[in-house]
């Protein structure tokens, strides 16, 4: 068979030389009519909410809404506490991720799926499974009140433990994907010269698989950021204490319509710069 027979191969104007056809966007064929119209409705149904968000939004009276004393507290107690609860993320669901990718163990399944399984499960159930652990009477908050006189419940720092509970399933899965797509001959190559396997993950892991962890911080700060049901259930919900903004927006809606709107602005605006930031290692360019 001749390259003129070769399907998708032309010959050339002039020198006969075989050229292959390149099949641009206008070779595409049109999109069928019963899939065009649902996505479209999926379309709409998606994103009308978030553009009534914005046209009912009090631009006016936006900058005063901002600079109350309410919306100040809540916004500086939910940057305090997201960027706290990212720092705890952080530290504990790396090692996690990285027992997870490189090491065999019995259960390493079932350990998988009891990490993730906060991605799932109500937030609400979270709190409530965390007042039963580390509540006054929980099975270890007893312990930590009597010997200790630490009583995390109804505190900042319950809204930090109730934020990295729910956040941290997401820095663990990003860094686990990236260690197993890393080549892990660089780390066996290191400790063959001498290296401990820490000195082998912090010398030479750790700046492999920081793209991953540097994705996995933003999306655990950024549900941190938007957390309510453990919150509200481990923490409460007590203004310049454990009221964060997803609180906020809750309490506001019931008092003062506009200011809720304001804080759902900003909450706006810091998932559509995290989708942003996350933009190159997710999303593909044609």
């Amino acid at each position: 068979m001749t390259s003129l027979d070769k399907p998708g191969v032309v010959a050339g104007p002039r020198s006969g030389r075989p050229r292959r056809r390149r099949v641009g966007a206008g070779g595409r064929r049109g999109v069928p009519l019963p899939l065009l119209l649902p996505a479209l409705v999926a379309l709409a149904f998606l994103l009308l909410p978030l553009l009534a968000l914005l046209v009912r939004a009090p631009w006016h009276s936006l900058p005063d809404q901002l600079t109350s004393t309410e919306v100040w507290q809540a916004l500086q107690l939910s940057l305090v506490t997201a960027t706290a609860a990212t720092a705890v993320s952080l530290v504990l669901g790396v090692p996690l991720a990285w027992l997870l990718a490189r090491t065999e163990f019995p259960g390493r399944r079932l350990v998988r799926a009891l990490v993730t399984l906060p991605l799932v499960l109500p937030p609400v159930v979270g709190g409530v499974a965390l007042l039963l652990a580390l509540g006054r009477n929980g099975v270890i908050g007893q312990w930590l009140d009597s010997w200790f006189g630490i009583t995390l419940p109804f505190t900042t720092t319950g809204v930090v433990i109730a934020e990295a509970f729910v956040a941290m399933p997401f820095l663990v899965i990003s860094v686990e994907g990236t260690l197993r797509a890393a080549d892990p001959r660089y780390e066996e190559a290191a400790t063959t010269l001498g290296a401990s396997r820490f000195t082998a993950f912090r010398r030479v892991t750790l700046p492999l698989i920081a793209p991953g962890i540097a994705a996995g911080a933003v999306l655990a700060w950024a549900r941190a950021l938007g957390e309510f049901g453990a919150t509200i259930t481990f923490a409460g919900n007590f203004p310049g204490r454990t009221q964060t903004m997803p609180l906020a927006v809750y309490l506001a809606l019931q008092n003062d319509p506009e200011a809720a709107i304001a804080l759902s602005l900003v909450l706006l605006a810091v998932s559509i710069a995290v989708l942003a930031g996350l933009r190159d290692r997710w999303m593909t360019t044609s």
